[in-house]
């Protein structure tokens, strides 16, 4: 693994430090369509704590966000989370 992916890959996972980023994430993932307000009830977070977990998740690159009029529509960035799984496979391989 090269030094490029090893920093890819750390700040996909610094993303992911927060059980709560993990939680919307899968919450993401397992609707596999693109939410708005309805996900701080998923969660069970306020709406604000939702939005700030929501922006460090986008600014990974892990999630997409749509404007939908006054909404934002949020669903994973699937090619992104691929790579991740990539370079968390890369973990166990052998030099």
């Amino acid at each position: 693994m090269g030094v490029r992916a090893e920093r890819q890959m750390a700040e996909l996972c610094r993303a992911l430090g927060h059980p709560a980023r993990v939680r919307i994430l899968r919450v993401l993932v397992e609707k596999d369509v693109c939410i708005a307000g309805e996900l701080a009830d998923e969660v069970s977070l306020a709406a604000s704590t939702v939005s700030q977990h929501l922006k460090i998740l986008k600014e990974a690159g892990l999630i997409k966000g749509e404007v939908d009029g006054p909404r934002r529509c949020y669903c994973i960035d699937k090619s992104v989370v691929a790579r991740l799984r990539m370079l968390i496979a890369t973990l166990t391989e052998a030099s």
